[in-house]
């Protein structure tokens, strides 16, 4: 029985990942769930599920889920505050921890489980584009095992050998190459995208995503952010890692190795396949999901990535070149440029045009790079205040 930690339980990951919660009782057990303010959907998965402890990121809910928790008779303790999740996400008693907390918020926590020599199944992927190379390090001077949930990350992990672990690619390989299905406006004539609507950005033609996340989808700055991750993940240069845009979203990465074979991993677009990879590895145990009809796909496509079209791709390119705090201030001015845009601050060219300045001015700081946590996080809330100012310009 493996004592598992949600954090973010009320996204879609985090709900993913209590289903097969459900579907292995005997295997897993919801030691700790987290959401941040939605008092009413952690209760409801704290009713189901029992787990010993609740957090919530905002003190506030935090009391509100007390309340509601001890009406409905549920002996759940439940904590509050950012002090909180790292603690939960550490805790002694907690065998996995699934870091499914979007934006840069999840950093702590995440660090905290690697520190404390854990599993942890990394599905947000800003800790470790702002501060990769720490989370490395402590995670091998703690032997916690990453494992990421990212389809396209999961699906490398998957089509390496079976003694690989995150931290270093095999000497073997030649590149690795990530998937992108190109989202809502693969096909979209450049001269609309200057009037495209959060509604229009956040309908991904074959994901269901929170909206941060489907909005990067939809400017390839999500694959531009897996860049980063796979980079830190694997220790491997820009120049060992492509991006190819495949509509049909069945073959979600690929390995290819230096004898010139290429090995895909194939499945249907649902969260379930990887987190339950994550979960058993090194055992398979079943999923909820079906395998693929290859007679009912008929064809793969695949296609260069227009940075016409997606220039927060290029951005991101630029910045795993230039390393040091570049990917940091990547993602700050994305998320700033993001939540912008989704509250119609923003036009949706705006979102590259304020990363572009924030990236610019960055090149200008003479600070030597970001080390330890204190100097990440110094750099993450100049690179924020930059692009809050860039977006109000």
């Amino acid at each position: 029985m493996q004592k598992l930690v949600v954090l973010g339980a009320t996204g879609t990951i985090g709900r993913n990942t209590l289903d097969l919660v459900r579907r292995h009782p005997q295997r897993l057990q919801a030691y700790a769930l987290s959401a941040n303010r939605d008092v009413e959907a952690l209760a409801a998965l704290c009713i189901e599920f029992r787990p010993r402890h609740a957090v919530m990121a905002d003190v506030a809910s935090a009391e509100a889920l007390r309340a509601r928790l001890a009406a409905a008779g549920v002996p759940t303790t439940v904590h509050g505050g950012g002090a909180a999740l790292a603690a939960i996400a550490a805790d002694a008693e907690a065998d996995q921890v699934m870091s499914a907390i979007v934006g840069a918020v999840g950093l702590l926590p995440t660090l905290a489980a690697v520190r404390a020599g854990k599993r942890v199944l990394i599905a947000n992927k800003e800790p470790l584009v702002m501060a990769g190379r720490l989370l490395m390090r402590e995670a091998e001077a703690a032997g916690a095992t990453l494992i990421p949930i990212d389809s396209e990350h999961n699906a490398i992990f998957q089509c390496l050998p079976p003694d690989s672990r995150c931290g270093r690619a095999p000497a073997h390989v030649r590149r690795l190459i990530l998937t992108a299905s190109g989202g809502p406006f693969r096909e979209t004539p450049l001269e609309a995208l200057a009037a495209v609507t959060p509604q229009q950005a956040v309908r991904h033609p074959n994901w269901v995503m929170g909206p941060k996340i489907s909005v990067d989808s939809a400017t390839m700055m999500n694959k531009g952010l897996e860049l980063i991750e796979a980079s830190v993940l694997y220790d491997l240069p820009d120049a060992q890692l492509d991006v190819v845009i495949h509509p049909e979203s069945a073959i979600h990465s690929l390995v290819e190795y230096v004898d010139g074979s290429m090995l895909a991993q194939l499945g249907h677009a649902d969260m379930r396949v990887p987190i339950a990879h994550a979960l058993a590895w090194p055992e398979r145990w079943e999923s909820g999901v079906g395998g693929l009809d290859l007679a009912a796909l008929g064809r793969f496509r695949f296609e260069a990535a227009d940075l016409q079209r997606f220039p927060c791709l290029g951005l991101a390119r630029a910045a795993l070149r230039a390393g040091g705090d570049a990917p940091n201030v990547l993602n700050a001015a994305n998320e700033v440029a993001v939540q912008a845009f989704l509250e119609g601050r923003l036009s949706y060219p705006g979102i590259t045009e304020v990363i572009d300045r924030t990236l610019a001015a960055a090149a200008r700081r003479t600070a030597s790079p970001a080390e330890d946590l204190d100097a990440i996080l110094a750099v993450d809330a100049w690179a924020r205040a930059v692009a809050q100012e860039a977006v109000g310009a």
